[in-house]
């Protein structure tokens, strides 16, 4: 093998998806494409292994990671069944808006509005807390639920903190996705407010200027580092927030 192929074999080992993220992938499509609905009982993990060829402990990663985002439940003895649609969002979590849109039983997509790498201006830094010419990533998205508008995503990468994201188009998964696959965080803060939409806003959630909009503002760290800083913006009819608590005695 020359020295050129053997750099292409690393690098596509390097670019291919663990065993288990390639499984998860499988299963999540037949949930997203309603193949299997609501209630329905997954096969066994002994049955997943001989069809996918692998380790019984490959399939329990997979079917983790499945559980993780609530699109199924897990249960010893009884075996693994698909989640029904969560309508409302806990205010305390990081929320993967794929996932409870998909367990909603409503097909999803996500489509790049603009993607911009640039010196982090005042404005940019203040928000990230980072120095003034930081390399920053800026995108704008638009999350669909049944093919309709759904949220609006403004959202700030810190590229000193997550490089890879340079390099990132964001074709066929979100940014909050890609992130929640590739980068533990260890703290995260939200913020909640309202605003009117303006002209754009209303433009790409297909409503009226001036109509009402829940806003959740979410910063996420990696210890001391700001990893990302997000900007979601709902129409308030389309959208609610829920938070339960537990009393506990001085």
């Amino acid at each position: 093998m020359t020295m050129s192929n053997r750099a292409s074999s690393s690098s596509a080992r390097a670019n291919a998806l663990p065993r288990y993220r390639e499984i998860y992938a499988s299963l999540r499509e037949k949930i997203v494409s309603g193949e299997w609905p609501a209630g329905h009982r997954l096969p066994s993990e002994h049955e997943l292994a001989r069809t996918f060829g692998c380790a019984r402990m490959t399939i329990s990663k997979a079917l983790g990671t499945l559980a993780d985002q609530r699109l199924v439940t897990r249960r010893r003895r009884a075996g693994t069944t698909v989640n029904m649609p969560r309508p409302q969002e806990s205010v305390l979590e990081i929320h993967d808006i794929e996932a409870e849109i998909v367990a909603a039983g409503v097909s999803y997509a996500y489509e790049s509005l603009a993607r911009q790498i640039r010196r982090a201006n005042g404005s940019d830094a203040n928000t990230l807390g980072v120095a003034s010419a930081t390399p920053v990533l800026a995108l704008t998205g638009l999350h669909l639920a049944g093919g309709r508008p759904h949220a609006l995503e403004e959202r700030l990468i810190n590229l000193q903190a997550v490089p890879e994201a340079r390099s990132e188009r964001f074709h066929g998964i979100s940014p909050g996705r890609w992130l929640l696959q590739r980068i533990p965080w260890t703290e995260a803060e939200h913020q909640i407010g309202a605003l009117n939409a303006d002209a754009a806003v209303a433009r790409w959630l297909a409503i009226r200027p001036h109509t009402a909009c829940l806003t959740i503002e979410r910063n996420t760290w990696r210890d001391a580092q700001r990893i990302t800083h997000v900007r979601l913006i709902y129409p308030c009819d389309q959208h609610r927030l829920v938070a339960r608590f537990r009393y506990r005695p001085l």
